[in-house]
C-alpha cells in the first residue's frame, strides 16, 4: 500500500513545471497537498434519496417529496462536536430535473447521519423568489466567522440563469438570505451573469474553519467553467476580479489532455495553509483530442491546487492529476453519469472527512488522516 501511495503522490506532481508562475521550491514536496483520501465503502453512500419525507412547500402550496429523487453536494461544518451537513436535494415536480432545497444531517462520528424531516433552506415567498424558482437553492458552501455565524454561499436557479447568493445564520436553521453575491459590483454588472460555486477563503482553528482576511479583504473563488477570484469588506457583498480589460480575469483555467480538460470549478471553502492557499477544486474531462486518455469523456474527477498566501490569484502550485474519481456503481450511475464532486470538508477527530456527491445522486465520504500539513 506504501508503494499505491508514492506512485500517486508523484503522478500528482508530475508535469507542472509548464506552470510559470508555480514556485519550484515546492516541486519536490507533497507538502503542500491534502492527500490521500480513502473513500469509507462500509457506509457509502452515506445519504441516499428518502421517499418518506415530505415538505410543504409555501410556492407550490401542498405537501412535496423534497427529497425523493436525488441527493448530492453537501456542504459541512462541525457545530457542538457533530458533524453537520447542508445537502442538496431534490424533488421529481419541479420542471428542470426537480426543485432543489436544502436540508440538514448530523453525525457523532462524521460517517452515520440523522438527516431533520424537512429541508432549512428553500425558495420561499420573498424578495429571492424570482430568481430561486422553479430551480431552486443548489450546491451550498458553509464557512464561519470568529462570533459564531455561519455563511453559505449557494446558487440561485430561475431554470435560465444560476446566480451566485449569500446567506447566513446563526445555528444553520434559521437563515437569512442576503441575496446576489455580486448584486452591486461595479453597477451591477455581473448581477444577472451566469455565476456558480462559491469557496471562501478560510483558516483552520481546531474544528472550525474560520472566514480569514488577506490583505484587508476576504476572498471567494468562484466559477464552472475557469475559475475565478473576488473579494468582499463583509461576506456578503463580493466584487469579481478583473484584468485590465475590465473582463473578468480568469485564476485557473483548463488544461488539454489533464482531468480538468473541460472545465474548473471550486470545491470545498478554500484553506489558508502555511505553504499557501489550498484549493481543492471540481473538473470535467473533455472529449476528442483535447481530453485526458485515462479517463472516459466527461467524467468529474478532483484535483488540488496551491495560491500564493498573500495573492489569492497566483499559482505556486497545481496538479497533475486527480486525487479522487468515480469508480463504485453510485459514482458512475445516476442523474448524471460519472461524478465525483468534492463539496464539504471538515476536520473532525484527529482526521479530514471530504464530503461528494456521486453522479448527482447520492453522498459519499472519504478520510484523510494527515492531521498537520
Amino acid at each position: 500500500m506504501r508503494i499505491i501511495y508514492i506512485l500517486l503522490f508523484f503522478s500528482l506532481l508530475g508535469g507542472c513545471n509548464a506552470h510559470k508562475q508555480e514556485d519550484s521550491s515546492l516541486q519536490s514536496t507533497t507538502d503542500w497537498m491534502l492527500v490521500p483520501f480513502v473513500k469509507q465503502d462500509a457506509v457509502n453512500p452515506v445519504l441516499t434519496p428518502n421517499a418518506s419525507t415530505t415538505f410543504n412547500c409555501p410556492l407550490q402550496q401542498e405537501l412535496v417529496y423534497w427529497e425523493v429523487k436525488d441527493v448530492f453536494n453537501p456542504a459541512a461544518v462541525v457545530k457542538d462536536g457533530k458533524v453537520h451537513l447542508l445537502y442538496r436535494a431534490e424533488d421529481s415536480v419541479g420542471i428542470y430535473s426537480g426543485t432543489s432545497r436544502i436540508g440538514l444531517a448530523t453525525s457523532e462520528d462524521g460517517l452515520h447521519f440523522e438527516r431533520l424531516p424537512e429541508p432549512v433552506f428553500f425558495p420561499d415567498n420573498d424578495f429571492m423568489q424570482p430568481i430561486e424558482w422553479e430551480g431552486g437553492c443548489e450546491d451550498p458552501r458553509l464557512i464561519e466567522v470568529d462570533n459564531g455565524t455561519y455563511y453559505m454561499t449557494y446558487t440561485a436557479y430561475d431554470g435560465e440563469v444560476a446566480r451566485l447568493c449569500v446567506a447566513s445564520s446563526p445555528d444553520l436553521m434559521q437563515w437569512e438570505k442576503h441575496g446576489l453575491a455580486f448584486a452591486d459590483a461595479y453597477e451591477g454588472k455581473y448581477a444577472n451573469t451566469w455565476s456558480k460555486s462559491g469557496a471562501i477563503v478560510c483558516q483552520q482553528e481546531g474544528s472550525r474553519m474560520i472566514a480569514t482576511k488577506i490583505n484587508g479583504k476576504y476572498w471567494m473563488y468562484w466559477g464552472d467553467t475557469d475559475l475565478f477570484l473576488a473579494s468582499s469588506d463583509n461576506l456578503t457583498d463580493w466584487a469579481p476580479l478583473e484584468d485590465e480589460n475590465g473582463e473578468l480575469q480568469p485564476v485557473l483555467s483548463v488544461r488539454e489532455n489533464h482531468f480538468d480538460s473541460d472545465l474548473v470549478e471550486p470545491g470545498p471553502p478554500a484553506l489558508l495553509t502555511q505553504q499557501g492557499i489550498l484549493l481543492l477544486y471540481n473538473a470535467r474531462n473533455s472529449e476528442g483530442a483535447a481530453a485526458d486518455t485515462t479517463l472516459d469523456q466527461h467524467t468529474y474527477a478532483a484535483g488540488q491546487v496551491l495560491f500564493a498566501a498573500n495573492d489569492p490569484a497566483r499559482i505556486v502550485q497545481r496538479s497533475s492529476s486527480y486525487f479522487i474519481k468515480p469508480e463504485k456503481d453510485y459514482e458512475i450511475s445516476g442523474q448524471v453519469n460519472k461524478v465525483c464532486f468534492v463539496e464539504g470538508l471538515v476536520f473532525f477527530n484527529n482526521r479530514w472527512l471530504l464530503y461528494y456527491g456521486t453522479a448527482d445522486s447520492k453522498i459519499a465520504v472519504a478520510v484523510c488522516d494527515r492531521s498537520v500539513f
